[in-house]
């Protein structure tokens, strides 16, 4: 496993669930991929990426293209980058499945999230996670995200869970900052924050970092917010999250894969379409993803219509400098 890793912080601290680039008619771009990932670890400063999670449009991607996917990302940045696949489904013998052929691919750990539609108990639940644990020697982070998946992991479950060898960080997206206080107070679960918007409230309680979705566009300055709070700069870290805010509420004005691809393409780098039943951003949104983007400082060739981006190769995101325009 490479990247910034500390024994409390087993998968890095700044991490990105990445898009999955696509052609216009659906199709994988692969290239796509390869040069999205690289961007992301040398440009946005990234310790690592998580493939095929939600905003790597997971529920319809196939086991063939999610094998393809990763060992693309592994064989683009696996040298200097923590790769953690996403096995998690609803069929706990299908995410057997996924988990071991990521493991052959090369990631360097699973993201496993709660089984969702079926709505299992809490013991359905444990044998779930200890299962796919079980299936292969890597190390596993837990996603809990109840209001996708309709059923929360209780903070006792989370207790229990936690005393798996290989089930090592969960990635929070319960929004409750009590329950996820007292799960850390009793376990040795590294904690990575899902929500982007509460990034810096879930570090002031013992998160390790973030599993990031605006990582795609302010990754560096996500990777400062946590410096900054870790060497006890708090009124700096304050300071960047407040910043960022405008780039919070934008990239999730609706689902996060639709904002961020279509800034990504804004950019001029690797974004595409979404598969169906997502639907690309229209003139509207982006327009006010424009403006999201100029309140937070970020700028790169948001001016110009998806059609018209240049290439990736061209073009960097820049942050304004006080008072320019």
């Amino acid at each position: 496993m490479v990247g910034s890793t500390t024994p409390n912080a087993p998968f890095g601290q700044m991490l990105t669930a990445m898009i999955t680039p696509m052609h216009d008619n659906g199709d994988v771009d692969y290239d796509g991929v390869a040069r999205l990932a690289a961007y992301l670890v040398d440009e946005q400063r990234n310790d690592g990426l998580v493939i095929s999670g939600t905003t790597g449009e997971s529920a319809t991607t196939s086991d063939d293209e999610k094998d393809r996917i990763l060992r693309t990302v592994v064989e683009a940045v696996g040298d200097r980058a923590t790769i953690v696949a996403g096995v998690g489904t609803n069929d706990t013998r299908h995410s057997i499945r996924l988990a071991r052929a990521a493991e052959r691919a090369g990631a360097d750990g699973l993201l496993v999230v709660t089984p969702y539609y079926n709505r299992p108990p809490q013991e359905g639940l444990l044998r779930h996670f200890t299962a796919v644990a079980d299936a292969t020697e890597l190390p596993v982070m837990l996603y809990d995200i109840p209001g996708r998946t309709g059923t929360p992991i209780a903070s006792e479950t989370l207790v229990r869970l936690a005393e798996h060898p290989r089930i090592v960080a969960n990635k929070d997206a319960k929004d409750d900052l009590g329950a996820s206080s007292w799960v850390m107070e009793r376990t040795g679960l590294a904690y990575y924050c899902g929500t982007d918007m509460l990034n810096l409230p879930l570090l002031s309680v013992g998160a390790v970092g973030f599993v990031s979705v605006v990582g795609h566009i302010v990754g560096g300055d996500l990777h400062d917010m946590i410096d900054a709070y870790h060497s006890g700069d708090v009124a700096r870290a304050l300071a960047i999250h407040r910043r960022l805010t405008p780039v919070y509420t934008g990239i999730f004005r609706t689902q996060g894969v639709i904002t961020t691809k279509a800034v990504l393409t804004m950019f001029g780098l690797p974004g595409g379409a979404v598969r169906t039943p997502l639907a690309d951003a229209s003139p509207e949104l982006q327009a006010l993803l424009r403006e999201d983007l100029a309140a937070a400082g970020v700028k790169g060739p948001i001016g110009l219509a998806p059609h018209q981006a240049v290439p990736a190769s061209a073009v960097g995101v820049e942050r304004l400098t006080e008072g320019s325009a």
